[in-house]
């Protein structure tokens, strides 16, 4: 049996007797189960007895144990009390010798005084021995010897920074290491010209050691520099009847080309290529003749809308500038030269600066364009409501690829102009929208129908304008959605927020990456850069971050004005049936067909046709909503819950059912402007009373059976009216002073 187990700090007992169980070869279980019980016992005996046994025996070494501790003990004793005799002899020595190490400290700095006055004597000799002969080595033509002359020159004038004459002789040591240069200059050309490692090596250590290797590196600049400036100018003759696309094309390549070859030279030369590679191409492209910035504007004259052709020559530029920062990062180098990188970076970006500062005219260039493309008035009602309906789709089109050409072009830059160009362009698509709403409505005028006219193509024409006022809305918000993604996706890479949060947790962030710093690169303005800093602070931190909350406020508008116009339309009918009320001669009628009938019943006077009518439009009006309700229309839902049906309370929930709102909008305007047209009435006879409580008993009819509650004024005039001269104070007492004046003194009743 294998015990080592026991000693597992995870052990497991079932673990452990199932694995002893699955190793049973023979008998049963009960018999194995007994053997393996009566073997653990006899184990645990075994252990028992060692535990017993190592006891024993520790007990009896205690007494040695317990004299070897205090012999140390004594041990220690002794060492602290020799270790306190040790400091005081160390005390006394410090005691009897501070007099005499102050004596050595003064002699040791008179010695190094008399040594530097040594040294410096004999460098003025070394100065007056060198100079003495150094026409001689000039003359010689040895520049290994001239390059030991002037070091060893050097060196002595490092010691005598205070003789009188100092200014003179570092001006002198000038003069010569100008004349070295002179004379290597042909040769530096030559060697940087072939390529000449060896040649460039020997240079480098020659002017390293006269201070001067800032010198050979614009030696290496400038003759690398005029060979990519004569290039240029050999790619626009070879290339006269191409386009500027080409020529850069041609010449990034080039760019690229000299990068990879002379990054490895140079790594052999130079101590650092990076800055100096660099170096060369920044100012290779600044120095251009033509310049890139001239060049760009005389290809973009006399285009109408150059932004595309921007487009394209900036992605180019995004492109070199990405090789070039793939190419520096695969050197592998842990700190490069970031200021060098940097204007690189900015070399290669600096000519679209001035068309970011411009791109709010660029865009609002093309994007009127885009919105007289769009066609929105006809002389036809229905296909102008077709073509405003069609409108919805393009206008947004347009916006979203303004909203890619700005990421394009100015990463993100120009957002802070382009807003403002969206808001000019749905502002002037409102303008327009607004104008045809008023060509539509003089045309609704010209073809009012009547309330028995069975043409309700005109209030379909209008319920597909707010049809399409909703999908505005809806499109605006998703779109205001997508830019405020866009804005935050872009700008929010390289512009952090202006928050202390943020500002504090920046801190500690490594520096940005030069060629993906857009707002640094493309914006020169100070302000410009707070208020993209400004944008995306209050996008990332708003609570309902928004860029068109203006468009959408205005949108809002639009959706009122256009269901106040939908409702006129249906309502104008009714309000000229209503109109005529005042007017009629029933009410000052005694008699009905000739028949003296001032007694006669309710129940045997029948609802005027005015009243009938009324009553028929409004019960035809359903019929007119369902095309437009009986389907899922959020377009509609969304119009009616940014606007207000008149004589309807505030909505702040969209009604499952718009067809019940607008049958109460309907409803309650007809009963409102029917009462309004009672109390016009001048006079009402007895019958004229049971007539007019006939009409209103019947419209309130209509009203319940299309589900809605009659109005309290029309309600009031009815109890008005079907009073008694006796009962009627009782009957007026809550109800208006304005309301219960009127309806007596058409009645002729004299109130107490």
């Amino acid at each position: 049996m294998d015990y080592s187990k026991f000693l597992d700090e995870n052990f497991d007992v079932k673990d452990w007797v199932n694995a002893a169980f699955r190793q049973q070869k023979e008998g049963t279980n009960d018999q194995y189960a007994t053997t393996l019980v009566m073997k653990l016992q006899m184990f645990i005996q075994e252990v028992n007895n060692v535990i017993e046994d190592s006891c024993q025996q520790a007990i009896s070494n205690l007494p040695r144990v317990m004299r070897e501790l205090e012999a140390v003990r004594q041990e220690a004793q002794l060492l602290q009390e020799q270790m306190k005799m040790v400091k005081h002899d160390i005390q006394k020595v410090e005691h009897d010798t501070a007099l005499s190490m102050q004596t050595l400290l003064k002699l040791d700095a008179i010695k190094s005084r008399m040594m530097d006055a040594s040294e410096a004597l004999q460098e003025a000799d070394n100065w007056t021995t060198l100079s003495a002969n150094v026409d001689e080595v000039f003359d010689s033509g040895d520049v290994n010897k001239i390059s030991e002359k002037l070091v060893g020159m050097q060196q002595s004038l490092s010691i005598l920074t205070d003789v009188p004459d100092y200014t003179e002789r570092c001006h002198f040591l000038e003069t010569l290491k100008n004349k070295l240069e002179a004379m290597l200059s042909p040769q530096v050309v030559a060697a940087f010209s072939s390529h000449s490692l060896e040649s460039a090596q020997r240079f480098v250590k020659i002017f390293d050691s006269i201070d001067r290797l800032p010198q050979l590196e614009k030696y290496y600049h400038r003759c690398h520099k005029g060979e990519l400036l004569q290039k240029w100018r050999q790619i626009q003759s070879d290339n006269q009847n191409t386009s500027l696309k080409e020529w850069l094309s041609e010449f990034y390549d080039i760019l690229l080309s000299l990068w990879h070859t002379q990054i490895q030279w140079c790594g052999q030369v130079f101590e650092d290529a990076t800055p100096i590679v660099c170096e060369l191409l920044t100012d290779t492209l600044l120095s251009v003749d033509p310049s890139l910035p001239v060049c760009i504007e005389r290809h973009l004259q006399g285009v109408d809308y150059p932004l595309d052709i921007l487009i394209d020559l900036k992605q180019m530029s995004e492109r070199f500038a990405k090789s070039i920062e793939n190419a520096i990062e695969s050197q592998s180098k842990v700190d490069e030269p970031y200021t060098s990188i940097q204007r690189l970076a900015m070399a290669i970006y600096l000519p679209y600066r001035p068309y970011i500062q411009t791109y709010n005219e660029l865009e609002e260039a093309i994007l009127t364009a885009a919105l007289l493309n769009i066609p929105l008035d006809h002389e036809d009602v229905m296909e102008t409501v077709r073509l405003l309906g069609e409108s919805v789709s393009k206008l947004f089109a347009a916006a979203n690829e303004s909203d890619q050409r700005c990421v394009q072009f100015t990463n993100g830059c120009g957002y802070i102009n382009f807003t403002q160009a969206l808001n000019n362009y749905f502002c002037d698509y409102l303008k327009e929208f607004r104008r045809v709403l008023v060509n539509i409505r003089e045309k609704c005028q010209v073809e009012s129908t009547s309330v028995d006219s069975d043409d309700w193509s005109m209030f379909q024409n209008s319920l597909r304008i707010i049809q399409t006022c909703g999908d505005l809305l809806c499109h605006v918000e998703e779109f205001d959605m997508s830019v405020v993604s866009s804005v935050i996706g872009t700008v929010g890479k390289y512009c952090p927020p202006v928050s202390p949060v943020h500002q504090q947790h920046s801190r500690g962030e490594l520096r940005s990456n030069p060629f993906t710093d857009y707002k640094n690169l493309l914006l020169e303005s100070k302000d410009d850069k707070k208020a993209l800093e400004m944008l995306i602070t209050s996008l990332e931190e708003g609570d309902n971050p928004s860029v068109l909350d203006l468009v959408h406020e205005e949108f809002c508008h639009l959706s009122a004005e256009i269901h106040r116009f939908a409702f006129d339309i249906v309502f104008k009918p009714l309000e000229g049936q209503l109109s005529q009320i005042p007017r009629m001669e029933v009410w000052t009628s005694e008699s009905a067909g000739g028949a003296i009938t001032t007694d006669l019943p309710v129940f045997s006077l029948s609802p005027q046709e005015y009243i009938t009518k009324i009553g028929q439009y409004l019960m035809t009006l359903p019929q007119q909503l369902d095309p437009f309700t009986l389907d899922d229309n959020p377009a509609l839902a969304v119009a009616l819950k940014h606007s207000k049906l008149p004589y309807t309370a505030e909505q702040t929930d969209i009604p499952e059912n718009m067809a019940d709102l607008w049958l109460e909008s309907v409803a309650m305007g007809t009963m409102h402007n029917y009462a309004e047209q009672i109390l016009k009435i001048p006079e009402l006879s007895q019958l004229a009373s049971k007539q007019l409580a006939t009409d209103i008993d019947y419209l309130t009819n209509v009203v319940e059976d299309l589900g809605l509650h009659p109005s309290e004024i029309l309600s009031n005039i009815l109890k008005l009216l079907q009073a008694t001269g006796d009962s009627y104070s009782d009957v007026s007492e809550n109800m208006p002073q304005r309301l219960t004046s009127a309806l007596a003194s058409m009645r002729k009743l004299c109130l107490d």
